[in-house]
Formats: C-alpha cells, structure tokens, sequence
C-alpha cells in the first residue's frame, strides 16, 4: 500500500494492488490486479475493526464510494478504517465493462439486446475467463485482501448486490466476521430478477395511493392510476416516436420509447424515494404525450461516460447464481398481467443462453446461517428488495435485527432525516448489540414531496 491522492479529495488515502489468479481453482495462468483502497481511521490510537463496504449492482466499484467516506460520512472513520475493494470485473480490477452507443436511443433500447451481449462477450473474453467472475471467487479474493492488509476479524457493510456479498463471505470466512450491516438484502436464493414485477408493482401501487392520499398530488393527477395502465397499453402497441433535443447542440433527433422499456425505466426509478417522487408528474405528463421529464430522467447529459454497472460483470454473476434456478414458463405466467410484465425474466434469460457457464459450489442458494451480530435495513417502499426478503434472511441469523423503514425504498436517496440512518449504523458497529439499539428515529425519515411541475433541462 502507498500514499495515494484521488481525484476531489483533499486528504492523502493509501492506494495498492492486490495480485490474485482468475482462476483461484488452478492457482495459475492469468492474474487480476485487485484495486484497494483505505480510508484510514481518523484516531489511530483507539481503532476499532475495519469496516469493509461491499457495492452493488452486480457491478459496481466499491471504490466510487471513497469520496463519500472523506466527506459526508467521514464519521465513520473516526475509530475504524475503511476498506474499499474493487471486486473483480468492477472497477479497476480488470473491470468488464462492455463499449455502448452514445445515440441517445441507446438508452431507450430493450435492456440486453442479441448483438450487444455477443459483442459484450467477445470483446471481455479477450482478457477475462467470464466463469471466473462469481461472488464465491470474489469472496475468497476478498478475504485474500483482508490477510494482506493484516486484519484478523472485519465488519462489512452490503447494500443490494453487496448484501449477497456479505453473507457468502459470512458463510465461506465465518472466523473473520465482526459486525455486518445489511441494506436492500439480495438474498442467495433471490433468483434475480424472477420477482422484480411482482415487488415492482407491490411499490408502484404503494406510491400511487401515497399520491391519491396526499393534496397537492392528488389534486395535480387525480386519475393517475388509469393513466399508467392506459398510457403502457397505448405503447405496447404503438411505440412512441418523440423528438429529443440534444443538450450538447440543441439539434433535434427522433426516438422511439416503447411500452415496456418505459415500463422499466419507471420501475428503475422506484428505488429511490428522490424517484418515486416524480413518477405520477412524468406518468401525467407521458400520458398527455408530453416525454420531455421522462426522457430527461433516462438520458444522461454526458452519453458517452462508462455504464455505472459493468454489464458483463453483471451477467457473470445473475446467469451462473439466479436464472439457471428460473422456470422460463412459470416466470411468464406468474407474471402475466403485471404492469412491468415478464420483461426483465425474458431479457435475461434470452442473454444469459449467450453467456458462459459457471460452476457454483453446491448449495449455494441454501441460506446462510451465522452467530454474528447483523443490523438489517430495509425499506417498506424497496421494489426490488421489500421486508419479506430480509425476513428471511434474519430468520437464520439469530443475533439479528430487522429495522424497517417505512419511507425508505431501495437507496435512501431524498429522505430527510438521513442522519438517523448514520446514527443507528455507528451505534451498532461500535457496540455490536442489536438488542438494545436504539432506532426510533427511523420513523421521523420522511421521503420528498410530490412533483407537480417538471424540471426543465432539454425537451422534445
């Protein structure tokens, strides 16, 4: 490890690499350098364990986080460092990101089209093994990292994705846990994305009354549920075609949004109470053939930067350890009649017969028992990883606490009050006693008020 500046960060962070085989099994062949950063403790005379924060995704950086931890939560390190590793295929640690368009269709296309997942593959496999990119490998990578940088037992932080993380590693490295925090619990046995239509439609129903029960939105968009399905089944069957201007030059392009792609992208936006919020005025404003806030929520004004999610580290780790577990039949008919239909099961399921095979240890989507001490958050709004999941979870870990937040979706992104969720987190990681926590703030975190006028960036 050396000293090491990033860039927007003032305070010096120390940097290295960590050279481990892609191929663990065989030991030998090809090496990924893994990208390591640490936020060392702010008192280094009363350290306590190191927190080691696990990302998303699959596929994002672990690493994207280190200018929150220098800053808005800079208190976590008052008494701990804190770890972040790139884990393999994100990141600097040989990520596989695949080279997308920057037309602003592109974002507006069906998720996983056919030529895109084959020039995804052939382009990663000039420099990846893609069966070597599952979360069993990249835990022992992880513990790899732990030993090297001299820790004996490690707390971690998971949200979404990252919550799967933790618990492999709580079940392969059980010696070396200390206090583990779970957000958005993405179990083993989720079998993603078989229920994002059915939890997706649990949480759009939940925001469209929370709008039929509040003034100013109900007022605004009175018939906003009839809206949503009239508008979905008006571009099933005939797709949009809008005009869209283009921020860099303002010249106007034409594009196409059809229904459940636009399905999609609302479900995408219920992960976050900031998004939920907005949905009836662009639901209202979509339905009056006005796409300008929709297209403004989907199409990023720099096109060409990298996807947030390295798609093939994410179809790595989804075909090898969620579709081979999906029924392609009873996927469709469980999900019939759903707004968000069998979209994302067919999407995936079609790219990941375009993928590579991997071999999982067996029982892998078995759940993970552990004695550890294990704070769970979870939002009652999370459309894709509501309380249920987390139940279950918790229900073999017996020195658990489920904490559940009544405004909270998937990422706590526009609710107020978020001090309360820091100060629940260090409360726990200081003392490891779920028992006695006190979390009662949670119930004072209230999410944004409703938009009712569209923010103006560029329009149709």
């Amino acid at each position: 490890m050396r000293s090491c500046k990033l860039p927007d960060i003032a305070e010096e962070l120390q940097c290295g690499k960590l050279t481990v085989f892609e191929d663990r099994r065989a030991r030998s062949g090809r090496t990924i350098d893994l990208n390591v950063v640490v936020l060392p403790a702010l008192d280094q005379g009363h350290k306590l364990a190191p927190l080691f924060d696990l990302a998303g995704g699959p596929g994002i950086a672990s690493t994207t986080s280190a200018n929150l931890y220098a800053t808005f939560l800079k208190e976590y390190r008052r008494h701990r460092d804190v770890v972040l590793v790139d884990q393999r295929g994100t990141g600097d640690s040989n990520p596989l990101n695949c080279a997308h368009e920057t037309d602003p269709q592109y974002f507006l296309n069906e998720m996983y089209p056919v030529d895109y997942v084959r020039d995804c593959r052939r382009q990663l496999e000039s420099h990846a093994d893609l069966t070597q990119y599952t979360t069993p490998i990249a835990m022992d990578d992880l513990d790899d990292v732990r030993a090297w940088l001299g820790y004996g037992r490690i707390d971690l932080f998971g949200l979404s994705y990252g919550t799967r993380a933790a618990l492999v590693y709580m079940r392969q490295h059980p010696d070396r846990v200390g206090k583990v925090v779970l957000m958005g619990v993405t179990p083993t046995d989720h079998k993603m994305p078989l229920y994002h239509a059915r939890d997706g439609q649990r949480a759009m129903n939940l925001v469209l009354e929370e709008c039929a029960a509040d003034q100013a939105c109900n007022q605004a968009f009175p018939n906003i549920k009839r809206e949503l399905t009239e508008l979905l089944g008006s571009l099933e069957r005939h797709p949009a075609q809008v005009k869209y201007s283009l921020p860099e030059s303002g010249k106007a392009v034409t594009v196409t949004i059809a229904g459940q792609v636009f399905a999609e992208k609302l479900r995408s936006a219920l992960y976050t109470p900031a998004g939920a919020r907005k949905l009836p005025l662009l639901i209202h404003r979509a339905a009056q053939g006005d796409f300008s806030p929709f297209l403004n929520m989907v199409i990023p004004v720099q096109r060409s930067q990298p996807d947030f999610i390295a798609d093939g580290m994410y179809l790595s780790v989804t075909c090898n350890e969620d579709t081979q577990q999906i029924n392609a039949k009873a996927a469709a008919a469980m999900n019939r009649g759903n707004l968000f239909d069998n979209y994302r099961v067919a999407q995936q399921l079609r790219a990941c017969r375009l993928w590579p095979t991997a071999r999982l240890t067996s029982g892998y989507s078995q759940p993970v028992f552990s004695k550890a001490p294990v704070l769970i958050l979870s939002g009652y709004m999370d459309p894709v990883t509501p309380p249920a999941w987390a139940e279950g979870v918790a229900s073999h870990l017996p020195n658990s606490r489920l904490v559940a937040i009544r405004h909270h979706a998937h990422v706590p992104q526009g609710l107020s009050h978020i001090e309360c969720l820091d100060k629940v987190i260090l409360e726990f990681l200081d003392k490891g006693d779920v028992k006695s926590l006190d979390a009662n703030c949670v119930d004072g975190m209230l999410p944004p008020p409703f938009s009712t006028e569209a923010e103006t960036r560029h329009s149709q």
